[in-house]
């Protein structure tokens, strides 16, 4: 039986989380949003005042995500009161160009938006009597980053407990549906043998005798090519296996991927060789349960 301790949860890929904070009358903010991914991609929009930080970032989140499409924006604005932010409009116009060349010769899209023009590196900054000290300013950014992934993971480990009652759901139907064939299997052997022994007395037609070796070597043959016993032990391994990744949870993402893809393979393998009605039947609704197994682990970190 698996074990039902659960170390740790099941977290999806997919999830938003959002953080602000105040440093000398500047706000401090930070959005994380992510998508699903095969590997860990993150990807960055920093104000120019926080480039600096950006291999400090990217550790903070690298220790605590393992998959997923990562994208982090962080911005720096004012409060009512203090001094404007200045804009470079030399800066400004140059990247205005060069995107707009850039859009006409790839034949995509519309125009570029202000507000991505104002997240540019270098076209907002702060008057420098404004600017706390670098050290102060790398607090400020690392614990607001912090607190947005803390968000984050909520949402994905939310989401992620609704992926695994939706995994055990459907590893449960398979599991009965496998059931089914492994009983049905005695039955499907013994009327193929019957209806081998019967063609092969209308083909002799009474005209030669048949010898009971050579039938008993014909009935061998068949009942080796519709044994899938080794496929059914597989299968019952594969989904005891699940059950337990399920109840432990973690970052099991590419385990359960794996591990799907080795119980589609044997209930493929099961439909192959056996051409019985009822088989067949349960072979496409155990695909249909596998399918939506391997949907859903493709959302796991």
């Amino acid at each position: 039986m698996p074990s039902k301790r659960r170390t740790s949860a099941l977290r999806s890929m997919t999830g938003y989380g959002a953080a602000t904070s105040e440093l000398d009358g500047m706000v401090v903010g930070a959005e994380l949003r992510s998508v699903n991914h095969r590997h860990l991609n993150l990807k960055m929009r920093l104000p120019s005042e926080f480039a600096a930080f950006e291999g400090d970032l990217d550790s903070l989140l690298r220790k605590r995500l393992e998959r997923g499409s990562v994208m982090l924006s962080m911005s720096w604005t004012g409060r009512a009161g203090a001094r404007p932010a200045s804009i470079d409009f030399e800066l400004l116009e140059r990247y205005r160009t060069d995107l707009e060349a850039a859009r006409k010769r790839l034949g995509v899209g519309e125009g570029v938006s202000m507000d991505t023009l104002l997240q540019l590196p270098g076209v907002l900054s702060v008057p420098d009597e404004e600017k706390p000290d670098t050290k102060r300013l790398r607090r400020s950014a690392l614990s607001v980053v912090d607190e947005a992934l803390e968000r984050l993971i909520e949402m994905r480990t939310t989401e992620g407990e609704a992926i695994r009652h939706d995994l055990e759901s459907h590893a449960a139907a398979t599991r009965k549906v496998v059931g089914k064939i492994e009983r049905r299997m005695p039955t499907v052997v013994r009327t193929h043998q019957k209806a081998l022994e019967k063609r092969v007395g209308e083909l002799l037609g009474g005209a030669g005798h048949l010898q009971p070796g050579d039938i008993a070597r014909e009935i061998a043959l068949l009942a080796d090519r519709l044994d899938v016993s080794e496929e059914l032990a597989r299968l019952a391994s594969h989904l005891d296996q699940l059950s337990t990744f399920l109840s432990r949870g973690g970052r099991l993402g590419r385990k359960l991927d794996f591990l799907v893809q080795e119980i589609f393979r044997e209930v493929n393998t099961i439909g192959a060789k056996c051409s019985d009605t009822k088989v067949s039947h349960w072979v496409v609704e155990a695909k249909t349960h596998v399918e939506r197994l391997r949907e859903q682990v493709q959302n796991v970190e």
